[in-house]
This record gives structure tokens, C-alpha cells and sequence, in this order.
């Protein structure tokens, strides 16, 4: 069989973001001096991808830009990376997907307002067997899912595993979520798609409807809680000097992405993914505080984690907890 040139290809994501520091996150009808205004690049699957390329691997990006400023900012960004960009387009008189991000920085959390023009829509009959099946795992998120359910669907023809980044309900998203193997979603989505407030119990519904290999929610700073082989895991989240939260889900995916192209065992690749990510959150942008394996490593050594909500979990984690 011919060995495959491509790790990783993704579908979904880019924007342009303008990072706004500010003292303290103002209140309403007030006015506050800010920090720092700088335009940064993220955008859900792009950022993943770029996790993966600078932790070594070859990379593929299915993606539109627009054409003005901020289009050319994000694809340049992704040319730097050396990705693969053969597959995207750029979409004429059209701006790029944008958002505005107000961080507050006494906590490093931030606020974001985005705008994506429907002009970039991914469509599926954009899409061919080669772009997908030429790599060994596909990465999408939830945008665009008709186009994602069509890839998934031939990766997973193929013997590839597919793994998604969900944060909200989008039209179309059961057949995405049918074609996935590796559902890791935000904190809140478990209980807004199934009405059930208990994450256990909405995670388990989640895996036992569509069948995924595994299903998780990260947490933010207190880690992530997963679903696998009719267990929980639970892998808590590292201290982290915090600046901006932007971004710091999605380096997680793409990290773990990599520890899963790595073959290792899920408990590694989540510690991995929570470390990633809170070594991104000491640096302002999604993409800023990308680190190296060595240095996720350093932190998982280090052990400095926080239990703060779930420290019943944390001795069981390694085992599959609460059955």
C-alpha cells in the first residue's frame, strides 16, 4: 500500500480574529481605554491543524477565504505553517470570516462577536474522495456540516478516523454527528443538544445515539470528562499563568489529533490535549501560545493540576470512573 503523504486533513474554520485587551471587562453603557488591539489568526479547524503541524505533522486544509485584508492575513498565516492549502478557495468580494475578541485581562477569559458570511459555506459537491481519503484521519468541526457529514462519511469508508470539535447546533449536525468516531464538544453543548443538565447522563446519551468511539466535554481550566468502552475518565486541567482563553479548545483537539495518529491510550492523549491547552492560554491568540510536546510534557511532570469541581473523580481517572 502506498504510504500517505497527508496526517491530518480538516475541514471547517478560519477567522481573523481582533484580540481587544482591556483592564476589566466593561460594563454596560460604560466606557473603557484599552490595552491592545491586534489582529491575530484562528477559527476552530485551522487552529487544530496548525496544533498538529507544529507538533510535526503534514497537514491539509479545506477552507474558503475572503478576499479582502483579513483573508489574505489568515492565509498567509497558513502558508508560514507550511499546510496544505490546494483545496481551499478564495471567495470573491467577500470578507473573511471575522471575529472580535474582548479579553479581560484580570482573568484572561474573553468575550467573542463573530460574523461569517454565507458566501463561505463549504458545499458538498465542492468536495471530492481524494481530498479526504489522501490523509490518515479527518478533523472537522461543526460548521458546514453537510459538507463535514460527506467527509466523514468517506474517511470513515476509507478506515479513517474522524474526530469533531462541537460547540453549538447548527442545521444538518445529525448527520455529521452520525459519521463521527471522536465527538469532543464545549462544556455546554452535552446539555443543549439533549435537554439533560447532568453531563454524565447527556454524555451518555450522546455516545449511545450516534455510536462514537468516544464522546468528551473539556472544561476549561478543570480539564475535560469522557466517555469511553461504558466508562467515564476524567483528566483534570494544568495551572496556567492565564492570559487569553481564546483558542485553548481548539489546540486541545489538535493535540488530540496527534496523540491519537501517535497510538496512545486516551487517558495520554486527553492529559496531553489539557496540557497543550493551558500552556496556549499564557499567550494572547488562539494561535500565540502554541507550544512544544516537550513543554506539555514539562507540565504533565509537574503534576500542578486543578481538581477544584471534581476531585471525587480525579484517583479513578485512569481506570474509567462512575460507570
Amino acid at each position: 500500500m502506498k504510504k500517505k503523504t497527508i496526517d491530518v486533513v480538516g475541514l471547517g474554520l478560519n477567522a481573523t480574529d481582533v484580540a481587544i485587551e482591556v483592564p476589566a471587562y466593561p460594563e454596560f453603557n460604560s466606557k473603557v481605554e484599552i490595552s491592545s488591539a491586534t489582529w491575530q489568526a484562528g477559527g476552530q479547524v485551522a487552529t487544530a491543524l496548525v496544533v498538529c503541524r507544529r507538533l510535526g505533522l503534514a497537514t491539509s486544509y479545506i477552507g474558503r477565504f475572503g478576499d479582502g485584508p483579513m483573508g489574505r492575513f489568515q492565509q498567509e498565516s497558513l502558508e508560514r505553517e507550511g499546510m496544505l492549502l490546494e483545496n481551499c478557495r478564495t471567495v470573491k468580494d467577500c470578507p473573511n470570516q471575522t471575529a472580535y475578541i474582548v479579553i479581560d485581562q484580570a482573568t484572561g477569559e474573553r468575550t467573542i462577536m463573530w460574523q461569517r458570511d454565507p458566501r463561505l459555506t463549504i458545499q458538498p459537491e465542492e468536495l471530492t474522495p481524494e481530498m479526504i481519503t489522501s490523509a490518515r484521519a479527518l478533523h472537522v468541526d461543526g460548521h458546514d456540516c453537510p459538507a463535514g457529514a460527506q467527509a466523514a462519511r468517506w474517511a470513515r469508508e476509507a478506515s479513517l478516523p474522524v474526530t469533531a470539535d462541537v460547540d453549538n447546533i447548527y442545521p444538518g449536525l445529525d448527520g455529521l454527528l452520525a459519521e463521527v468516531d471522536y465527538l469532543i464538544s464545549s462544556a455546554t453543548f452535552p446539555a443543549a443538544y439533549t435537554g439533560e443538565e447532568d453531563l454524565f447522563k447527556a454524555l451518555e446519551m450522546l455516545q449511545e445515539n450516534f455510536e462514537t468511539r468516544l464522546v468528551a466535554a473539556t472544561l476549561g481550566a478543570e480539564g475535560v470528562l469522557a466517555r469511553e468502552n461504558g466508562g467515564f475518565l476524567y483528566l483534570p486541567g494544568y495551572l496556567a499563568q492565564c492570559r487569553d482563553t481564546t483558542g485553548a479548545g481548539d489546540v486541545f483537539h489538535g493535540a488530540f489529533v496527534y496523540g491519537l495518529l501517535e497510538g496512545w491510550p486516551t487517558a495520554q492523549s486527553l492529559g496531553f490535549s489539557n496540557a497543550m491547552a493551558a500552556l496556549s492560554c499564557e499567550y494572547l491568540g488562539a494561535r500565540g501560545g502554541i507550544r512544544s510536546r516537550r513543554e506539555a510534557e514539562k507540565l504533565m511532570a509537574e503534576g500542578r493540576t486543578n481538581t477544584a469541581r471534581w476531585p471525587e473523580l480525579v484517583p479513578a481517572s485512569h481506570s474509567g470512573a462512575r460507570k
